[in-house]
């Protein structure tokens, strides 16, 4: 039986040129999503064996995914982006990311990341590997997040100029529970307006500029 795969990717075009790649090489498309809180829904629904998505992708960014679908499913998660920064690597991996991968070398290295993750190992796109290594090396270890998942998947939600009342709707909590979460980002990060808490999240890869 051939492993199971679900794709989440917010550009459709990739979706499926990473569909037909892996089913060219034996693997089952079991499911695809065009963000991170849609990929969460569609992991718990199909249960695959493998977990392909981007990094930057709308309601819900890669790692924060990642983190929600590793912790509660404990399913390998492989991140596809275009981001070879140090800080994204190092959240990816302390998020429970199992691969990090270039999309600039996307064929051959992403089949090499999911023959290793299901093998029971990580791996790193060799193309930033020395790069990670110098900048741990060199530089103190990155400041840790002052807030918590849920409370980053919010940001990211007020960030991109939803309402309290959808984003508690795509969370699934309450608007009261929501203004609760927003007022203690506030709080934490000590920015009072939103057009900081975008800056911010941005600063953090929660979302692009």
């Amino acid at each position: 039986m051939s492993t199971r795969v679900v794709i989440a990717d917010d550009h459709a075009m990739l979706r499926d040129a990473l569909s037909m790649l892996l089913e060219k090489h034996g693997f089952t498309v079991a499911g695809v999503a065009g963000d991170g809180a849609e990929a969460v829904r569609v992991v718990r629904s199909v249960r695959p064996q493998i977990v392909i998505m981007d990094l930057s992708m709308p309601v819900m960014n890669g790692i924060d995914a990642g983190e929600e679908i590793s912790r509660d499913t404990g399913i390998p998660v492989i991140l596809l982006t275009m981001h070879a920064e140090q800080h994204h690597v190092v959240r990816a991996f302390r998020a429970g990311v199992s691969a990090y991968v270039l999309k600039s070398k996307a064929a051959p290295d992403l089949l090499l990341a999911v023959t290793e993750v299901m093998r029971g190992n990580v791996y790193l796109s060799p193309g930033i590997c020395a790069g990670v290594i110098r900048e741990m090396l060199h530089k103190s270890e990155p400041q840790e997040d002052k807030l918590t998942l849920r409370e980053r998947q919010v940001l990211q939600l007020v960030a991109e100029g939803r309402s309290t009342k959808d984003l508690a709707e795509l969370l699934g909590i309450s608007v009261r529970t929501g203004e609760s979460h927003r007022s203690r980002i506030m709080e934490k990060l000590e920015i009072h307006e939103t057009a900081g808490l975008v800056r911010y999240a941005i600063r953090q890869g929660l979302m692009e500029a």
